[in-house]
């Protein structure tokens, strides 16, 4: 049987692709701690739907890809091409097409959304601050190693399909979102 434990972390390094140790709280696993506590946030939503709800297939298709994400931020640019994973292009764009296609089917918000609502969209709220501190992180990564440009893009627009999907939730369920304020540009119209 092989072991979950290693003891090699003990000492505060940790092991990342192409075999190089680096502190655990190196930028590139602090930025790939954030994207893999957004990736176990999408699956607490996940058990909030019923097994046929629509998104299962959207967020399971979103959590599989955040792996090979995480599996190119925790790679050295240097070693990028020697990464099994392949280059998840389109993510952003694939994002886009929800948040169109959830938005279509919306009024326009000129307010400022209180977090809450339903669990399920309380929890993509959530997910959706998380997924921009992962953003946070990458920019920072990205400062001393580069990053992709699609995954960075990727990361902006899925935390906009979080929020959107959070709104269309409440809008499916029939509540009414908690307003804070009016956006100020749309009220000096």
């Amino acid at each position: 049987m092989v072991r979950i434990y290693t003891r090699g972390g003990d000492k505060g390094k940790t092991g990342i692709h192409g075999g190089e140790r680096v502190d655990k709280d190196d930028i590139r696993i602090e930025a790939n701690g954030t994207l893999d506590e957004l990736n176990a946030l999408l699956g607490i939503v996940r058990t909030f739907l019923p097994s046929d709800h629509e998104w299962q297939a959207l967020l399971g298709h979103i959590q599989r890809e955040m792996m090979v994400v995480m599996s190119h931020v925790a790679t050295p640019s240097a070693l990028r091409m020697k990464n099994p994973n392949p280059l998840p292009e389109g993510l952003a764009a694939y994002c886009e097409e929800q948040i169109d296609r959830l938005t279509a089917q919306m009024q326009e918000t000129s307010y400022f959304v209180l977090p809450g609502g339903t669990p399920v969209a309380a929890h993509l709220q959530w997910a959706r601050t998380v997924a921009r501190r992962a953003e946070r992180r990458l920019w920072t990564l990205n400062r001393q190693d580069e990053v992709p440009t699609c995954l960075l893009q990727f990361i902006n627009r899925l935390s906009d399909l979080l929020f959107v999907m959070a709104r269309y939730e409440m809008f499916s369920q029939g509540e009414a979102e908690e307003r804070w304020k009016d956006f100020l540009y749309k009220r000096r119209k």
